[in-house]
């Protein structure tokens, strides 16, 4: 936000930001220009213009605009893996995983710009960039929950990278499409991603509804948040 104190020419200016809240006003303009146009199609004239600010301001906080984006990005990255790895702890259940896709999709309707820089950013088949990188990331730690779950069933635990990967992949581009239909709704959603990623095509649910379980735990997470 810009202060403002009383000027001699027209009895109002603007007092200069501090420098970090400078820099935080160039993330929050630049993440949502990188989350519209992409790298490539955002200018630094752009950022600077937005911001209210010259083109060298820019350069002195970040050297340029793949110094901001660079940020940006890795300030989401850290917040997507730190938001999936609680989703993945305590106790391999269906409710975990309901609760989990929940979740997720509130995560990503909540910070649109943030996971569209993170899927624009590289495709997830590509096998470098970040976003390739972040779903290699989470699909590691969801291996270990496989590996139990495969040898529970009598599968070999060993298989457990393929099945992650598939999983983690298809949450992904759920999300990413999901992010651009809104429909249908977020419950219902999740219900369906649980629908296939738990019951398999076979022993699908044709009507796939939360667990009374799930319901009761997002609802006091929310009576928590809130408190």
């Amino acid at each position: 936000m810009m202060y403002h104190v009383t000027s001699q020419s027209d009895g109002v200016s603007r007092k200069r930001m501090t420098g970090k809240e400078r820099r935080a006003q160039l993330l929050d303009v630049g993440r949502k220009l990188f989350a519209e146009r992409g790298l490539d199609g955002t200018s630094i004239e752009e950022i600077a213009a937005q911001a209210g600010v010259s083109k060298p301001v820019v350069y002195e906080h970040f050297g340029g605009k793949e110094g901001l984006y660079a940020v940006v990005v890795d300030r989401e990255v850290e917040r997507f893996l730190a938001m999936a790895t609680q989703l993945l702890e305590g106790e391999d259940t269906t409710t975990k995983f309901e609760v989990a896709a929940v979740q997720l999709l509130r995560y990503i309707q909540e910070n649109a710009d943030g996971f569209r820089i993170l899927v624009r950013d590289s495709n997830p088949t590509s096998g470098s960039g970040t976003f390739a990188s972040l779903i290699s990331d989470i699909a590691s730690q969801v291996e270990y929950l496989l590996a139990d779950v495969l040898k529970a069933r009598g599968y070999d635990p060993k298989l457990a990278p393929v099945y992650a990967q598939m999983l983690v992949g298809m949450v992904a581009f759920a999300g990413q499409w999901w992010l651009d239909a809104r429909k249908p709704k977020l419950e219902e959603m999740a219900a369906h991603l649980v629908n296939l990623a738990w019951n398999g095509l076979s022993q699908l649910d044709p009507k796939p509804r939360l667990s009374a379980e799930a319901t009761q735990r997002l609802r006091e997470e929310k009576a928590d948040s809130l408190r």
